[in-house]
């Protein structure tokens, strides 16, 4: 039975999406439905190209490729503005990991500039390389190097001794 260009993509895209809303969500400081939204327009953008994907080698590391661009364009824009809510919902991250902490990290990577945040989110939940990361954010490695120091800083800064304090449980 050959399957055809709208079936492939359906495979695809069911075993892409969690994984790339895990991502939205890290990336929108845990607003689920803004994480939904670029999910959804990755999903739609890879569509489009989806003919033209048996060239790329890895289209599961282009779609998150994708989502970062799309993430970064998104917070390019006047609307914006609007602010996640302070209770994460439960359902968003399944794991069985401290909530204190998952909230905590997620507030304080929300309040990083939306660049420096897709660092962190690439560098160290995707666990790409630094080459991989200025190709998907396009700019340099050296920018993705100083934006990662700076981050890192920041996070540290914010979580300060609350971060010891949930480590050690």
């Amino acid at each position: 039975m050959r399957t055809t260009r709208a079936d492939d993509f359906k495979q695809f895209a069911a075993g892409r999406t969690n994984p790339l809303f895990r991502s939205a969500c890290l990336l929108t400081s845990g607003d689920t439905h803004l994480a939904e939204d670029l999910v959804q327009e990755t999903l739609g953008r890879m569509y489009a190209l989806w003919g033209r994907v048996a060239r790329i080698d890895n289209p599961a590391g282009y779609a998150q490729t994708v989502l970062v661009r799309t993430f970064l364009t998104h917070r390019r824009r006047r609307s914006a503005t609007e602010r996640p809510v302070e209770a994460i919902p439960e359902a968003v991250l399944h794991s069985a990991d401290d909530p204190a902490l998952r909230v905590a990290l997620l507030a304080a990577l929300g309040r990083l500039a939306p660049k420096d945040r897709a660092v962190v989110v690439l560098r160290y939940w995707e666990d790409r390389s630094i080459e991989e990361t200025a190709e998907a954010m396009q700019c340099s490695p050296a920018a993705v190097r100083t934006r990662s120091v700076r981050a890192l800083a920041k996070l540290r800064e914010q979580l300060g001794g609350a971060f010891a304090e949930f480590a050690d449980h």
